[in-house]
């Protein structure tokens, strides 16, 4: 494929698992992203659904661990997991704290030096690679959604809110709902961002949600064994803001599950269904 390498192919439940990377001008760099391909994409055009992956993570996260292939192959559906963010930025600090940096990239577009001319991921999820993949793969980028875990679920949040135009459903597992009231968000977006909090309502979903809906119900699922549901998460948050926006919000809570991947592939069935019930129709 020019413009995209090919690290890996799988047949997986009929379909294609792949792994790939390219250069990003978004990112100043090398990207990489797995892509799921169903069945029916060796016959035409299928819906897109994006995983955006949380704090640490990388493109094979949840492709791995989410347990999602075998009922997108059923539904239709082609996955996309991105990367978290640009790597081998050599700038310091970007590697050694979990929190911030490479693998933290938050799904927003630094304005503040050095961070700005690579850590670009919100231009790079919305802009760069859908058309990146409009051009090498059978999607059908008019029917895309986005979901997403931790860190994730906030770029899935805040990127639907803004970008409604371009996306017909949303869905979040554990989201960080009000970065800018949590320590997780306090710490990265001056970094990124500058001091201006006015600046950081742009990547906090709960201020986005009282000024534009999304047209659809919002899916959130939290487990309420979560370690940190009370200090970084706070879900209550985006529920009152919902409620003061006019959003539908379907928010469940579940008692006995925490943050992990074994939270999200018991879930995950529902999520994929949500979807496709705005996706696969035309």
């Amino acid at each position: 494929m020019t413009g995209i390498e090919t690290i890996s192919e799988q047949r997986c439940h009929g379909g294609v698992q792949g792994l790939y990377r390219h250069h990003s001008e978004a990112c100043g760099g090398t990207m990489r992203f797995a892509l799921f391909q169903p069945p029916q994409a060796e016959q035409g055009l299928c819906p897109v659904l994006y995983f955006l992956g949380g704090l640490t993570c990388t493109e094979e996260t949840a492709t791995i661990k989410a347990g999602a292939q075998r009922l997108a192959a059923e539904l239709g559906l082609i996955l996309v997991m991105p990367d978290t963010s640009p790597r081998q930025t050599g700038f310091d600090g970007a590697t050694g704290d979990w929190e911030f940096g490479e693998g933290a990239g938050f799904y927003l577009d630094a304005t503040q030096a050095p961070w700005s001319s690579r850590f670009r991921m919100h231009s790079y999820v919305v802009h760069e690679l859908p058309a990146l993949l409009a051009q090498h793969f059978p999607v059908d980028i008019a029917r895309s959604g986005i979901m997403g875990h931790s860190m994730g679920g906030h770029g899935a949040l805040t990127i639907a809110l803004r970008h409604r135009d371009k996306y017909r459903s949303v869905s979040a597992f554990a989201p960080i709902v009000a970065p800018s009231q949590v320590p997780w968000g306090q710490k990265a977006f001056p970094r990124y961002l500058g001091d201006d909090v006015m600046a950081w309502a742009d990547y906090d979903a709960s201020e986005l949600v009282r000024k534009h809906t999304f047209d659809g119900t919002i899916l959130i699922d939290q487990g309420e064994a979560d370690s940190f549901l009370t200090t970084q998460l706070k879900p209550e948050l985006f529920d009152q803001a919902c409620a003061e926006g006019g959003q539908s919000l379907l928010l469940r809570r579940h008692p006995g599950y925490d943050h992990s991947y074994y939270f999200i592939t018991t879930f995950i069935e529902d999520h994929l269904r949500h979807h496709a019930e705005a996706l696969v129709r035309r």
